[in-house]
This record gives structure tokens, C-alpha cells and sequence, in this order.
């Protein structure tokens, strides 16, 4: 097992981040990492995800989302091929801190081929922070737009 992440901190509150990361249709206007994405922040719902990585590389993979709290906690597991091969879980933690929101964005590898995908994981980890990035940027300028408009 292997596990990754990334944190940072947005000048607006949980509940803005969440309407910015659960909105999935408009991801493909903002974020470097998952480039385009469809379903809904249901458990149990199938999400349609594509993601880029810093090579270049896409990958298309159908999570499950396995638990959708909003403005705390959004998590769903995706797997290659079968069960036990290639396994990751993902999450978006939010976490209301002075003048703001904290967001963890982690996942967590399992199964066998995880030894042999370490530049795969790597690159993850540098989409993250880059995914991390955009979404303080989207959701700090929506928050100031409010307030001066």
C-alpha cells in the first residue's frame, strides 16, 4: 500500500469550496488534473473521471463514490481491471480553519501492481498540488466577485 498527498488552505469557507469541487460538469473549465468529469457526489454513485497527468499522460477510470459529506468530506474508490490489482481511494477532506478552509486531497493505493506504477503515483501526487492550486484560485476569485458585486 502507498499513500499521497496534498493540502492547502482557500480564504473562503467549506461550503464554497464544496459547491466549486462537487460540481463536476465544470471541472474541464478549471482543473489541470481531472480534465473532465461527470456524475454526482452521491454515495454509491458511478463518476466518470479523466485525468491528466503532469507527463501528459490521461487515464479515464468509473469511481465509486463511497461517502459525500458537504463541506467536509467527498471520497470514492476506483480500481484497474479487477479488485486487488491497481486499487486507489481517494479523498477531499475540508476542514474550517481561521479565515478559511483546509483541503486535504489524498488517496491511497492498494494491490499488486502498486510496486511497479511509482512514476504513475509520483505524477499523481505533483497533479494534486497542481489540482490543489486551481481550486484555491477558482474558488478565491468566486468568493471576491461575491463580495464586490
Amino acid at each position: 500500500m502507498r499513500r499521497i498527498s496534498a493540502s492547502i488552505e482557500i480564504d473562503a469557507d467549506p461550503a464554497q469550496v464544496w459547491a466549486v469541487l462537487s460540481d463536476f460538469s465544470a471541472f474541464k473549465e478549471w482543473n489541470p488534473f481531472l480534465v473532465e468529469a461527470g456524475g454526482t457526489a452521491s454515495p454509491g454513485a458511478r463518476l466518470s473521471l479523466r485525468f491528466r497527468l503532469p507527463s501528459g499522460r490521461e487515464m479515464t477510470f468509473r469511481p465509486t463514490v463511497l461517502v459525500s459529506e458537504p463541506g467536509q468530506l467527498l471520497r470514492w474508490r476506483g480500481r484497474f481491471g479487477v479488485p486487488g490489482i491497481f486499487d486507489g481511494e481517494h479523498s477531499f477532506e475540508l476542514t474550517a480553519v481561521a479565515g478559511g478552509t483546509r483541503v486535504v486531497q489524498s488517496e491511497r493505493f492498494s494491490g499488486a501492481l502498486v510496486p511497479f506504477t511509482g512514476s504513475v503515483i509520483s505524477d499523481s501526487e505533483r497533479g494534486f498540488a497542481a489540482l490543489n492550486e486551481a481550486l484555491k484560485q477558482r474558488v478565491e476569485s468566486r468568493s471576491r466577485s461575491v463580495r464586490t458585486g
